[in-house]
């Protein structure tokens, strides 16, 4: 898996042989939304209709048999997950969990989730986070200016979980 932040609530995102791109009209000035959409495969909104995941029950989809498969890899799956939550799964990668605002109560699955924070409030977003579950990671698209007291405030809590932060326009395996 890859992410690229491009600031705001822009990602680009490797996941499952496929590219997500989210947010690209919201991209910040310099970056045209034209070319971060070119070659990706999905394109999808922060507020885009889709089908919704509870983040306590959800789980993964089961891998497929090679039987099965063949040579093709089966589609990423999206769902959203609370008010500006994106829960996408891919095959053979972690679950990859994009809050934008409120986190929702999340459960076991997430111990093994790759989760990216964007927004404000993203201190209490990940102490939120923390207090449910201990993820893998969690990569913060933070302002530099933030990045330092955050990592401090974070770090007695962490637990096994990496922390992160997204710098913009540079992409970061995950």
């Amino acid at each position: 898996m890859k992410l690229t932040w491009f600031g705001m609530t822009t990602f680009r995102i490797q996941i499952g042989g496929q590219i997500v791109v989210v947010d690209a009209h919201a991209s910040p000035d310099g970056i045209a939304s034209n070319e971060l959409i070119s070659g990706s495969d999905l394109q999808i909104l922060w507020d885009e209709a889709l089908p919704h995941a509870d983040g306590v029950t959800w789980k993964r989809r089961p891998s497929e048999r090679l039987l099965d498969a063949g040579d093709r890899q089966r589609p990423v799956v999206i769902w959203s997950v609370g008010l500006r939550g994106l829960l996408l799964d891919g095959d053979d990668e972690r679950p990859l969990l994009l809050l934008a605002s409120d986190v929702p109560q999340l459960g076991r699955w997430a111990q093994d989730a790759v989760v990216v924070l964007a927004g404000a409030n993203l201190r209490q977003a990940a102490e939120q986070v923390l207090d449910m579950v201990s993820p893998k990671l969690i990569a913060l698209a933070v302002d530099e200016g933030v990045v330092d007291t955050t990592f401090a405030a974070l770090k007695p809590r962490l637990d096994g979980t990496g922390l992160i932060a997204l710098e913009p326009g540079l992409a970061v395996e995950a």
